[in-house]
């Protein structure tokens, strides 16, 4: 029996998934749906899975130019940018903790942020403010935010929280980042094929966000997190260690960071805030010139919903992270004490990022995988021709969340889905297709937080320099709380035909939960 398009392929991400969270050895249970999933593909001949896994993952960073030739936008150069990045900022972060910046910046921020819950709600609106991308936003809010947090006593599993659950639902809702570009032109082209021309892309996008019912309720959720200090689930006995400057955490030690680099005297939070706003201020301002470069190439008018379109992010975040390191070094270069301890304190930087660049590309390869297997085609077929329109909101966000676990790519799953929700409307009810649309990128969001293989997961989790599978189990709770009332959003959606009652039973919901967890606080 074919495994691609199959009940079959769904084994590799189940392995992966569940070894993961059994274990807790993410390297291994990736490792395992791999090979699971190029048995499949190879008729179970161990040789051919062997060598086409070496294939993969030369193809990963290179490829013949005969085959393709490589340019800044193709797959490999897309991935190397992103390692490159990942490596820039350990060098950057161990340099900044070098120069004394990154406890400078923690003296003074406690000065001015007193209290756990100032930490977190920082946090937070960092979050929302660096929506140009959730790979940036998991990365720069992290490395900002942990001294105030760890000051404060705050848990590295709730400091992963806060950047997971603002990053993603922030740039799915914003038109002027690389998730909104993506999404404008996805859903432009749903539009045009389906001969809609009451209203514009974009017009369309801003409608579809008031109906991403999860992203929404992700935010306020995170917010009443931070600001009433709820620690739901296993996220109770972090916040009690952290509390009592303790880390918890069942199988292992202290979570990754950088122990062994020392701090000098003499440090200023300077040293910390001006790298990383040159890191800022740099991957804005290519993101608009690789942006501005390609509507030029394409003959078009600059305008900067078009520049977030058309642009690099990969490219735009390699030079930000050397711009970044550049000038973390131009500050500490004058200090001859800081510049002998340069060399070793640049290896370990490096070294930090070397356990999320492993399971990065390892992710990677399984993502490859199970694209070739079909998994998301297959759980899509599933949909089709299933229930009466007015359940299909409910169908398409529980499957978008499905396929997202499983495959662990929300991009993916919106590229397969969304075209999916836009003929099942189009075959139904078209006036449900914004509400279709909308569960799709909902679903998509909620499944991306859950899954352990999600590459933004796994980069939250570096920025808080929190163990992995730590940061998956202590965010579920938080996430199924915004699915339940995200499904009764859609419920109410589709047996009352208004998205305005939708959004109304869905927050309504939320802030009775709220308050009921509220009431039952105890301190962690």
């Amino acid at each position: 029996m074919s495994a691609a398009d199959s009940a079959l392929s769904l084994l590799p991400p189940l392995v992966a998934i569940g070894l993961a969270i059994l274990t807790r050895r993410v390297l291994l249970s990736l490792g395992l749906g791999i090979l699971v999933g190029a048995l499949l593909l190879n008729a179970a001949n161990p040789l051919a899975a062997l060598g086409d896994l070496a294939a993969r993952l030369l193809a990963l960073f290179w490829t013949l130019p005969a085959a393709n030739e490589p340019g800044l936008g193709s797959p490999e150069a897309w991935n190397l940018s992103i390692l490159g990045f990942l490596l820039l900022l350990g060098a950057m972060v161990a340099l900044v903790t070098l120069s004394g910046g990154t406890r400078a910046f923690g003296e003074w921020a406690r000065r001015r942020i007193a209290t756990r819950r100032d930490a977190q709600l920082m946090t937070v609106v960092l979050g929302a403010v660096i929506f140009i991308d959730d790979y940036f936003n998991s990365l720069a809010v992290g490395n900002v935010s942990r001294p105030v947090t760890d000051r404060q006593g705050v848990s590295r599993a709730k400091l992963a929280y806060l950047i997971d659950s603002t990053a993603a639902p922030v740039c799915v809702l914003m038109p002027l980042s690389s998730w909104g570009a993506y999404l404008i032109s996805l859903i432009g082209g749903i539009l045009a094929a389906h001969a809609i021309t009451g209203t514009s892309a974009l017009g369309a996008f801003v409608q579809v966000s008031m109906l991403n019912f999860y992203a929404i309720s992700a935010l306020l959720l995170v917010l009443a997190t931070a600001t009433l200090d709820l620690n739901l689930g296993p996220m109770a006995r972090h916040e009690a260690a952290a509390r009592q400057g303790r880390v918890y955490d069942s199988r292992r030690g202290t979570p990754p960071g950088n122990p062994a680099v020392t701090e000098h005297e003499g440090g200023r939070p300077r040293d910390l805030l001006v790298p990383i706003g040159v890191l800022v201020a740099a991957t804005l301002a290519v993101l608009l010139i690789t942006g501005a470069r390609g509507l030029a190439t394409e003959g078009l008018a600059f305008s900067l919903l078009g520049a977030f379109e058309h642009t690099e992010v990969a490219l735009s975040l390699l030079a930000g992270g050397l711009l970044g390191l550049a000038t973390t070094l131009a500050l500490l270069w004058p200090r001859p004490a800081v510049r002998a301890n340069l060399p070793r304190t640049l290896w370990l930087g490096l070294g930090t990022m070397w356990p999320a660049i492993q399971i990065l590309v390892l992710a990677w390869l399984l993502t490859g995988i199970i694209g070739e297997l079909g998994t998301g085609a297959y759980l899509a077929g599933l949909v089709e021709g299933v229930l009466a329109p007015h359940w299909l909101p409910i169908l398409l966000f529980l499957l978008g969340g499905i396929m997202a676990f499983a495959t662990g790519t929300s991009w993916g799953t919106f590229g397969i889905l969304l075209p999916i929700a836009g003929d099942l409307a189009a075959a139904t009810e078209l006036a449900m297709l914004l509400p279709m649309l909308g569960a799709v990128l909902a679903g998509a969001v909620f499944g991306d937080h859950c899954s352990p293989i999600s590459d933004t997961t796994i980069l939250s989790s570096t920025g808080a320099a929190c163990h992995h599978i730590d940061h998956v189990i202590t965010q579920l709770p938080y996430a199924g709380l915004g699915a339940l009332v995200s499904l009764a959003g859609y419920l109410v959606v589709g047996l009352t035909g208004s998205a305005l009652w939708g959004l109304v039973a869905c927050l309504a919901l939320l802030g009775l939960s709220i308050a009921l967890l509220a009431l039952r606080r105890r301190p962690a």
